[in-house]
């Protein structure tokens, strides 16, 4: 498996909406990180109004493919939490 990242960017004025559907975004997370796939995963800060403005994941997926289709499964991007999703391979030098 290769490790991807996974980097999103919310829409505008997402916080309500994020915190509706953080229980079923960190349950994804939770399965990915037990089958040992999860390298890391965590919230960019939006220092202007302390809330957040996207997202990064990083975790193992059999392909590129694949890897986006987790993506876009996410309940954030189902929801319209994130507008933009990118995902690229990535490799962890330290």
């Amino acid at each position: 498996m290769t490790p991807y990242a996974i980097i999103c960017e919310d829409t505008p004025n997402s916080l309500e909406k994020r915190q509706e559907m953080r229980p079923s975004h960190v349950a994804r997370l939770t399965a990915l990180k037990e089958q040992g796939r999860l390298l890391l995963a965590g919230p960019f800060l939006n220092e202007q109004d302390g809330g957040f403005s996207g997202s990064l994941i990083i975790g193992k997926f059999n392909s590129l493919s694949d890897a986006k289709t987790w993506a876009e499964s996410d309940p954030f991007m189902i929801s319209g939490v994130y507008k933009r999703v990118t995902v690229k391979p990535f490799k962890q030098t330290f």
